[in-house]
Order: C-alpha cells, then sequence, then structure tokens
C-alpha cells in the first residue's frame, strides 16, 4: 500500500466522516501536506490539514512537541487534532493558503512584518533553557559545512586549495565565536515569508517550526527580513530591524543596547545562514532533484557577500567567493 492510500485509511478510521484530499503543499524535506474537505460540516471547520512524514526520514513528534510549546506562548499555529506518530501521520487545523510570500507588497509590508515581529518577541519572551535542542557550536558548523560539500564541490566542481579551504574554516570560525556570543532565546529557524500565514485573526499563522532550537536571537529576524524569497531594499531591512531592536529591548529581550551592535550581529548571523542555505539548496537539487530552489541561489549569495563586504574581518570570504565565481576582485569597500 502506498503513502497515500495509507493516509487515506488513517483518515477514515479517525474522522468517521466523509472527505475528499486536495494537495496543499510540499516542503524541501520529505513531508506532503494534503487539504482536508469535510462534506456537510460547518464553513470554519470544513477543511483540515493531514500531513504526511514518512519514518524513518521524517519524525512528527518534534512538530507535536513544539506546536504545545508555541501555542502556550500565545503564538497562532496549528493545533493538533489528530496523531499517529509510528505512522508518521498528523491531522492538525488549517491556516489557510495565503502566505506571506503570496501576498506581500511594499504598501502591505510594514504592517505584515510588525506582525510578524511581535509574533517573534512573543515567543522569544517565552523561551527556556533546557527545552530544545542547543544552536551549539557544533551544529553552526555542520550547517556550514553543507557549502564546501554540496555547493562548492558537487555544484561548482570545485576542489578548494589548502589555502582556500583555511580561509573558508576561519570564516566560519569568527561566524560562530560572534553567534555563540549572542543572547539565547527560542530559535524558530524557518521564519519567512513561506512560513507565515496571512490571516484575519491572530496574524500571522506560523508553520514549518519542528526544528526549532535554542540559540542566537537575531536568527529568525535575518530569516524574516533577508529572506531567500523575496527581497527588500536594505533602508527597509533597516528600518525594520530598527522597529524590532526597539520592541526587544523594551520587552526586556537579550538584545545589545547600541543598535549598530545588534545590526552587526544581524549580519554575521545572516552570513552563517546564507552560507548554510547555499549548501542545502545545491543539496536539494543535486542530491533530491529538486531544481526549484536553483532560481533563489542568486539571491542568497547577494546577501552573503554584501555582508562579506561591509566587514574587514569577512574580506578573505569574500575574496574567496570571487575566486569560486571568477569575479575580478574591487577595491575600497570594506570598513
Amino acid at each position: 500500500m502506498d503513502r497515500l492510500s495509507e493516509l487515506t485509511t488513517w483518515l477514515n478510521a479517525t474522522l468517521k466522516h466523509p472527505f475528499t484530499l486536495t494537495v496543499a503543499s510540499a516542503d524541501a524535506s520529505f513531508r506532503r501536506y494534503f487539504r482536508v474537505h469535510l462534506a456537510d460540516t460547518h464553513p470554519e471547520t470544513r477543511t483540515l490539514i493531514a500531513m504526511d512524514a514518512p519514518p524513518p526520514q521524517e519524525d512528527c513528534r518534534p512538530f507535536v512537541k513544539i506546536a504545545e510549546l508555541l501555542l502556550a506562548a500565545g503564538l497562532n499555529v496549528p493545533k493538533i487534532v489528530a496523531q499517529d506518530v509510528t505512522q508518521g501521520f498528523l491531522l492538525i487545523s488549517d491556516l489557510g493558503d495565503d502566505t506571506y510570500l503570496s501576498v506581500l507588497t511594499i504598501e502591505n509590508a510594514k504592517k505584515l512584518y510588525s506582525d510578524a515581529t511581535d509574533a517573534l518577541i512573543k515567543m522569544q519572551l517565552a523561551s527556556q533553557e533546557g527545552i530544545l535542542p542547543n544552536y551549539d557550536a557544533a551544529l553552526l558548523l555542520r550547517e556550514m559545512q553543507l557549502f564546501p560539500d554540496w555547493y562548492i564541490s558537487k555544484h561548482l566542481g570545485i576542489m578548494l586549495t589548502v589555502e582556500q579551504e583555511k580561509v573558508l574554516q576561519n570564516t566560519f570560525s569568527l561566524l560562530i565565536q560572534n553567534i555563540l556570543a549572542q543572547g539565547r532565546v527560542t530559535v524558530h529557524r524557518d521564519y519567512h515569508a513561506r512560513n507565515l500565514m496571512v490571516t484575519t485573526e491572530h496574524n500571522p499563522g506560523v508553520l514549518d517550526f519542528q526544528d526549532a532550537v535554542h540559540g542566537a536571537i537575531t536568527y529568525d529576524l535575518v530569516s524574516l527580513l533577508k529572506d531567500a524569497y523575496i527581497q527588500w531594499d536594505e533602508e527597509h531591512v533597516i528600518d525594520w530591524a530598527v522597529r524590532y531592536w526597539q520592541s526587544a529591548k523594551k520587552a526586556g529581550l537579550p538584545v545589545p543596547a547600541d543598535f549598530s551592535d545588534f545590526y552587526r550581529d544581524f549580519e554575521w548571523m545572516g552570513a552563517q545562514r546564507h552560507i548554510k542555505v547555499l549548501g542545502i539548496f545545491a543539496r536539494l537539487y543535486h542530491r533530491d532533484g529538486k531544481n526549484g530552489y536553483l532560481k533563489d541561489m542568486p539571491l542568497v549569495m547577494h546577501y552573503l557577500r554584501k555582508a562579506c563586504e561591509r566587514y574587514v574581518e569577512l574580506r578573505p570570504m569574500l575574496l574567496l567567493l570571487n575566486q569560486l565565481e571568477n569575479i575580478k576582485s574591487q577595491e575600497g569597500f570594506t570598513f
């Protein structure tokens, strides 16, 4: 029996009510989501979402645990209606079809991002040590190692010299040192426009939180404002970052007293994330045959290059990127 047949059998036994299924979405993992249309029910409860997370590739338990944590923190996340973690099936409430990505314009961005940062602060204020895995040096390094393993080696087909490898690993060490010195909170880890849903009440709905960890306070803001799928002028990014920083500081969250220090942390965290994402996108293409992420690579590389341009400590990484991409180095752009 295939997964869809198994899911349908489980839903029949669980719901004991007529329904039809349509594809809701798939993501970068092995998970799939189906919209469950219930017949003859009230309009507000006529759809649910069924998650298919096939073992052993996926584990539903973190999703269930973190959904409860975020719900308790006051976030708008899907409620668990039914579960069979052994089979890898969840039935959850439906937050709709309207992702931030599908509706964002320069006219509505200020309001939507304000809602998103308010929810982010709410989540961060509820942080507790020892509940979620630590976003530690080993995990940060393992993520960045995807860049040489998949982007440089597999995607570009380049073997680094000893000197280039040294530059890369030294950059990784500098970034990790900065990140581990930042204030620590609950980190969603994919807090961006594809995983935030526009909802009429309690906006935004928040999805895809099953990989949450306890780590650097700037991480989710970077995911939101330096999004791999949508780009904003830097003046807007800085404005939204300032607004978040002011609110976070007022709420007593562990952000630096000076915005320039906070923004440096934000950009260095972004460099780590974008190094990782380039590796992930390359792996999705070369290992998993998902080519939809190739078009997003140039924006991610743009973010990484801009951060490396701005800080003299990251200049060796910029020169390495120039070598990898056959770009003639420029002078005078660091401070």
